[in-house]
């Protein structure tokens, strides 16, 4: 069933409660429902020891997938450019592959990563702190694309359709987000057919998906299926009731954009298996981890060791919107101690030492802490 009409032209929707969800299912305390540890099964996150990397592999590169994953067929597939432009487009993967091609290397991380921290907990999916990854995405840059379609000079906004379809708030629909015409002109803003070098995984959005750089994961709409450029600003579901920062279900809130700052360590020493709980010997120990924000480059990151914080060493700034990696030497004594990570990026913004509660459990970029012990 095709929902792209539907969903581009639906009125908007009224504030209600977390997307996807009953009326009943408020922010809880208590443990983890049967849903929550359905979509827990069905996506999956970064393991944390991946931050040693300065690129993602395409299967520890965290994936969140809104319905199910579309069986598209790559050869047969075509991208359809419509709406208020000079000239409708409609292209398949060969054409696409003709054209000009640039390789971006992106931190992408859920809106909803640090979900599960939050008290009382929204009720989606339960992230924890390892929501992200970066990887290297070749394709066509967008821009070039609507520059030979030709967008309309009264244009407000630019809607991207993916072949993904479900249901969610009662509501039928294709995934489908928008971008500002500014944010859509940039130039990073690719439309990738190739994640590391290769084609996309079907999980990543095969066969072509946007990817814009700085902005949550939200906004890279994968199995990309049609853009329309549009004069008047997009109302469709995921857009005006999801990805939004609530102060409660009545609150119309406010969009999630980009990415805030944040910092997270790989946990030095092993875990146990059931706990994670950090074991390690004493003696010196080269903390280490990766830094990034939406806003710009990372300036600071410092370390705190049982409560005293650390300025660490930044490595050079990474190209665009990719994580900055960030040591500090620690000589561990024994007994308890608990580590942690706090960035600021280019606009002094810090990593706050306290949870940022909303509604929807959106943009949580609380100071991770590392509990370890030390034998």
């Amino acid at each position: 069933m095709n929902y792209s009409n539907q969903q581009s032209t639906q009125q908007e929707p009224a504030a209600g409660p977390a997307p996807g969800l009953p009326p009943a299912a408020e922010p809880t305390a208590g443990p983890l429902t049967p849903e929550e540890l359905q979509l827990a099964a069905r996506n999956h996150s970064m393991p944390l020891e991946a931050l040693r990397r300065e690129v993602t592999p395409p299967g520890l590169h965290y994936v969140l997938t809104h319905f199910d994953i579309p069986d598209l067929d790559g050869p047969s597939w075509h991208l359809r450019i419509g709406g208020a432009v000079e000239r409708a487009l409609e292209l398949g993967m060969a054409a696409l592959r003709r054209d000009p091609a640039i390789t971006v290397r992106v931190t992408l991380e859920c809106a909803g990563n640090g979900r599960s921290l939050l008290e009382p907990r929204p009720l989606s999916q339960p992230w924890v702190l390892e929501a992200v990854g970066t990887a290297h995405w070749t394709g066509v840059p967008l821009a070039y694309l609507l520059g030979k379609a030709g967008v309309q000079p009264d244009a407000v906004e630019v809607v991207f359709t993916g072949a993904d379809a479900g249901v969610q708030g009662g509501v039928p629909q294709q995934y489908a987000r928008s971008l500002p015409i500014r944010e859509a002109l940039r130039p990073d803003v690719v439309l990738a057919y190739k994640m590391n070098g290769t084609d996309l995984p079907p999980q990543h959005g095969y066969p072509l998906r946007l990817v814009v750089p700085g902005w949550y994961g939200m906004a890279s709409v994968k199995w990309l299926q049609s853009i329309d450029v549009v004069k008047a600003p997009f109302t469709g579901f995921q857009q005006q009731v999801a990805y939004r920062y609530q102060d409660s279900a009545d609150d119309a809130g406010t969009p999630v954009s980009r990415i805030r700052v944040r910092s997270l360590m790989v946990p030095p020493g092993v875990p146990d298996f059931f706990t994670r709980q950090r074991f390690l010997r004493p003696g010196p120990v080269m903390l280490e981890g990766r830094a990034w924000s939406g806003e710009g480059a990372v300036t600071a990151v410092d370390v705190g060791i049982d409560g005293s914080w650390l300025p660490a060493h930044l490595d050079k700034p990474a190209v665009g919107y990719a994580w900055r990696r960030w040591t500090l030497p620690w000589v561990a004594d024994p007994g308890e101690h608990v580590l942690a990570c706090r960035a600021t990026d280019i606009t002094g913004a810090t990593q706050p030492l306290e949870q940022n509660w909303n509604y929807q459990g959106m943009g949580n970029n609380v100071v991770q802490q590392v509990r370890v012990t030390v034998e």
